[in-house]
């Protein structure tokens, strides 16, 4: 089919970049922006993942939320005291 069509200066641009780039004419890039951009737009959209998150507490005055932290906490703790024993 034949057909006019007026672009705009970016969409020029873009065009014949990808000319340039995969060494194919103007109309193969216009026929390949025009079907990926139509197929793209028929493609149902992902649903956004969303992470559940809940709240770990409390124990003797020690936020859990912050589980790395206590865990390096822990571990200096040990380390000392296998310092003070001679380990």
């Amino acid at each position: 089919m034949r057909t006019t069509v007026t672009l705009d200066p970016d969409v020029e641009r873009l065009l014949r970049n990808a000319m340039r780039e995969r060494g194919i004419s103007f109309k193969q890039a216009l026929n390949q922006a025009a079907r990926d951009g139509l197929v793209r737009a028929r493609q149902p959209r992902a649903k956004r993942f969303v992470q559940k998150t809940y709240a770990m507490g409390a124990i003797e005055g020690v936020n859990l939320d912050k589980a790395l932290a206590l865990a390096d906490a822990l571990e200096d703790e040990e380390r000392i005291r296998k310092m003070r024993l001679g380990k």
